[in-house]
């Protein structure tokens, strides 16, 4: 089989490059097809940034690879949607949205007004590309339901295969950690629930915590607790370090609707090296992990459960460490790329079967 990854995606993302990974690891021919347009981060609807956009789109479709069997889109490809189906010229297009762009930059992180242009550009974008593909493909079955509800896709228009981890990188290393610290990493967004996480860190002042990454919540920072230590980012090749340094990683505490859909890349990270992960207790979040198993669970936005859960891991080297194995096995149960590649394979298949 051979798939064709299309787009103006994020090259950095991990979920682009988990997928293009998985699928050659399971004997899938990936060609990238590519055009730089958004940048790190850069989600500009300028006018600037659309004409970029429209000679991206130009490019990409003059192009031809007629022996494809499918065309894929990458994260966020939700405007590359009208030049992959010209491209395909029948073949099955298969969307990897990760997000819808009006959930995340209005719902979420309020960067446009609800009523705003923008807003209705960014509503109108998402409806044409996920009602357009042949299959949708969600990072979680709580995020796939919200597509089917959100753009009226039938059941089998929507298939999942979770977000992952870079397997040559996020290795398994557990130990007691020399001083007992909390890693936190993010682009500090609303669903990560920054404040509830310095609010627990004030509850331990006894405790170091680690906050490595910037974005738009990072004026919370400024009057944080001082047992906070801020890194405004590290080079990604020394983030399985980091969490092998750590004595818990975090994932996210935000209370919105967000939050309970997703699991983040950092809690397949965190999980892949083997070290104990703390998170809110979502749907997401159980369909992958166990309270008081593989994680530590606790309710979103509790700055008191999640203070608490670092003072038991704190003090009980045991639990971490069992905490931290039975992680490493349900990533390698469910999140391996042996496993994704596998399952991405049987996606790409079943969307070409279908036509």
């Amino acid at each position: 089989m051979k798939a064709l990854y299309f787009g103006t995606y994020d090259r950095s993302s991990p979920r682009n490059t988990q997928v293009v990974s998985c699928l050659r690891r399971a004997g899938v021919t990936v060609v990238e097809r590519h055009r730089e347009v958004w940048g790190r981060h850069n989600w500009s609807l300028g006018l600037g940034q659309m004409a970029r956009m429209a000679r991206a789109e130009g490019s990409l479709a003059r192009r031809r690879d007629d022996d494809a069997d499918v065309v894929v889109v990458g994260y966020p490809g939700h405007f590359d949607m009208p030049a992959a189906k010209r491209t395909a010229r029948g073949r099955p297009v298969v969307f990897n949205p990760l997000v819808s762009l009006h959930d995340t930059l209005v719902g979420d992180r309020a960067r446009f007004r609800h009523r705003s242009p923008a807003a209705g550009i960014l509503r109108a974008v998402d409806n044409g590309a996920f009602r357009s593909a042949d299959l949708v493909v969600a990072d979680t079955e709580a995020h796939a339901a919200f597509f089917r509800q959100a753009f009226g896709l039938r059941e089998e228009r929507v298939g999942v295969a979770l977000v992952g981890a870079d397997e040559p990188l996020f290795r398994p290393g557990w130990h007691p950690p020399e001083r007992f610290h909390v890693l936190f990493v993010g682009k500090l967004i609303p669903l990560h629930g920054l404040e509830t996480i310095l609010a627990a860190a004030a509850l331990v002042p006894e405790v170091p915590f680690r906050v490595v990454g910037d974005g738009q919540l990072a004026g919370l920072l400024d009057g944080r607790p001082a047992n906070v230590e801020h890194m405004p980012w590290i080079p990604y090749e020394e983030l399985p370090d980091a969490y092998r340094a750590a004595g818990c990683a975090l994932g996210i505490f935000g209370t919105g609707d967000k939050a309970a859909r997703v699991i983040p890349n950092k809690v397949f990270q965190a999980l892949a090296c083997a070290r104990p992960v703390v998170t809110a207790d979502t749907p997401a979040a159980r369909e992958l992990l166990t309270d008081d198993t593989d994680a530590i669970l606790v309710p979103p936005g509790d700055p008191e459960a999640l203070a608490g859960a670092v003072r038991r891991l704190a003090a009980d080297d045991a639990l971490a460490e069992r905490v931290a194995r039975a992680g490493r096995e349900t990533f390698e149960a469910h999140a391996s790329e042996d496993v994704l590649g596998a399952r991405w394979r049987s996606l790409l298949e079943r969307a070409a079967a279908s036509r």
